[in-house]
């Protein structure tokens, strides 16, 4: 459905703002008035990553007056194949800073606002009311319902996006005309069941096609044109290169924005999203080593079966020595309980440390009592032991 533009126009455009945005002053549904409503936007992108960094410097281009840049990360060499507003000179600067650079670069124009900092409920309301659209970037549940959640209580629109390997969707979630986060998704998926992009990786051009469409429905919701995905999830298959078009309803009974809303302010999201299983949780409680132990126990000989619960790709990136390979996902289901040690000590790693608490769990659950799991995981042992191993 249309909707009525999100923001006034500014007064006028400079000589030079119209020799710059010229093509699209010569789009009918643009033009002067509409250019005039980018100048005059104030635009929040939720993360300077895979989806923020499109999502900025087409922003920029586009000339939305005011971008505001909430990142507390620095850049990685890991984050260069796909978060293209950073370059090799930006690794380990703040991501804030290294992106308002890029936005000055493509256009001196624009004000950009840095909030180098961790998103959390003591800010979030504080930052987002300086804004008129939330664009969101972020890669973890539980900043996802957090900006949802703020975003409803003080009747912002956002746009949302989020990727996954080969895969993409995204909406425009806007309670005062449609549904939020919430009713498309009312509660988290279980910790642990949809690994991150940094456990199971992302194709780097993703970024740019969902981006691109989150810019997209931007535009369209700050100048009032064509129809914004309101009450519409867009879900991308990059292999297939399909597009498909969902509808989503409002929910009468969401907890946040329907009838009867039961969410009235800002939760514990951690909680809410849980960072592991209660089971894994329980599990993991004395079963944890570090990296320095598992290091002092091959080196003293202990009879040990150390086994690595990522997926194989991720195996063939970079192991700890003496690992043998079985995914969680084989465990947890069973089908692998009858490769798991019964006369050796079983010791689980993944990359963090979630996934092999999860294998602990049903391993122990199986009967293999004496399992532990190395907290940190392989990157664990890299930073505590064999630091000359790469990252990823």
């Amino acid at each position: 459905m249309s909707l009525p533009p999100l923001v006034e126009p500014a007064a006028d455009l400079s000589v030079d703002e119209v020799r710059r945005y010229s093509r699209h002053l010569i789009i009918p549904d643009v033009g002067m008035e509409g250019q005039k409503r980018l100048k005059n936007a104030r635009v929040l992108c939720v993360g300077a990553g895979g989806l923020g960094s499109p999502t900025l410097l087409y922003l920029a281009a586009a000339g939305v007056g005011t971008l505001g840049i909430v990142d507390f990360d620095t850049v990685d060499e890991s984050n260069l194949q796909r978060q293209v507003i950073h370059g090799q000179s930006d690794i380990g600067r703040p991501k804030a800073e290294s992106a308002a650079a890029s936005i000055g670069e493509v256009n001196p124009n624009v004000n950009v606002v840095i909030h180098d900092t961790a998103l959390d409920n003591d800010n979030v309301m504080d930052i987002f009311d300086q804004y008129d659209l939330i664009v969101d970037g972020t890669d973890n549940f539980a900043t996802r319902y957090m900006v949802n959640d703020a975003a409803v209580l003080l009747g912002k629109p956002y746009v949302w996006g989020s990727i996954f390997r080969f895969d993409g969707q995204a909406s425009v979630f806007w309670a005062d005309q449609g549904p939020c986060y919430r009713c498309l998704y009312p509660e988290p998926p279980p910790p642990g069941m949809v690994p991150s992009c940094a456990e199971g990786g992302v194709l780097g051009v993703l970024c740019a096609s969902i981006g691109s469409i989150q810019v997209n429905e931007a535009i369209k919701v700050i100048t009032g044109i064509g129809e914004p995905l309101v009450g519409k999830l867009m879900v991308y298959d990059g292999l297939e290169m399909e597009y498909r078009k969902i509808n989503v309803r409002k929910d009468p009974n969401c907890e946040l924005c329907g009838e009867n809303p039961t969410v009235t302010e800002l939760i514990d999201y951690e909680d809410f999203c849980g960072a592991v299983t209660d089971e894994a949780a329980e599990a993991a409680a004395g079963s944890t080593i570090t990296a320095r132990e598992l290091e002092s126990w091959i080196k003293d000989g202990r009879d040990i079966d150390l086994i690595d619960v990522r997926e194989p790709a991720e195996y063939e990136i970079v192991k700890i020595p003496g690992s043998r390979l079985i995914p969680k996902g084989d465990i947890v289901s069973g089908a692998a309980l009858s490769d798991l040690p019964t006369e050796r000590q079983a010791v689980f790693y993944c990359k963090a440390g979630v996934r092999s608490a999860e294998a602990l769990a049903a391993a122990k659950a199986a009967g293999l009592k004496n399992a532990v799991h190395v907290q940190g995981g392989v990157l664990g042992w890299i930073n505590q032991v064999d630091p000359s191993l790469p990252t990823y």
